[in-house]
């Protein structure tokens, strides 16, 4: 039990530092000028991009789990989640400092007058909820159902990260749209597991 206590530990300590990764290679990409011509769309599209991948990647834990058994993969999703939330503060802070320095008026115009920039900006305010009650001691506060329903803004927040690209694109919404088919999946499957388990408590199907 110890030693697999230690494994468990350790494999988290280097999913935490591989969750840094991206964060690593954009401040060397940034320290060797390497941002081509247009650094803040570089900047933007990166962090953004980054911010999907990992709300999908959270997404995906509860369906890998129940596909391969791997029970220890829900010790992760919070982590998963915070790097979600990591990924979509630098996103907002590199529009705000780098793009705008933080000229509020003018932010506020482009929320307003922008829809990408509306939905975008929701979608990270819905953010900051589910990263302020990610401890233990916060379930433990709400309530088990309580929490699970207010996290359950992810899925609203992934739909709206996936509109947020693809409004934004404009032209070329291939990458949007392989985002919008993963998530698509991903919902999916709840979905599909919510009706057989409903089915099944009716005695519609048999497991």
């Amino acid at each position: 039990m110890v030693e697999r206590a230690v494994v468990g530990r350790a494999a988290k300590a280097l999913a935490f530092v591989l969750c840094l990764v991206p964060f690593a290679w954009l401040l060397w990409r940034v320290a060797v000028n390497d941002l081509g011509t247009n650094p803040i769309e570089t900047l933007n599209r990166y962090t953004g991009d980054w911010t999907l991948r990992f709300l999908l990647i959270t997404l995906a834990v509860t369906p890998l789990r129940r596909l391969t058994g791997w029970l220890w993969l829900a010790r992760w999703r919070r982590m998963i989640g915070l790097y979600a939330f990591f990924y979509a503060t630098v996103h907002f802070l590199t529009y705000a400092l780098i793009d705008q320095f933080f000229d509020f008026p003018a932010i506020l115009q482009d929320i307003a007058k922008r829809p990408y920039i509306t939905l975008g900006f929701a979608c990270f305010v819905l953010l900051i909820p589910l990263a302020a009650t990610s401890t233990n001691a916060m379930v433990r506060r709400l309530g088990g159902q309580r929490w699970q329903r207010l996290h359950r803004l992810v899925y609203v927040i992934a739909i709206g990260g996936v509109i947020h690209f693809l409004w934004l694109v404009k032209s070329d919404i291939r990458e949007p749209l392989i985002y919008a088919a993963i998530l698509t999946v991903l919902l999916g499957h709840r979905l599909y597991y919510r009706w057989r388990r409903n089915a099944v408590a009716a005695g519609v199907v048999t497991r």
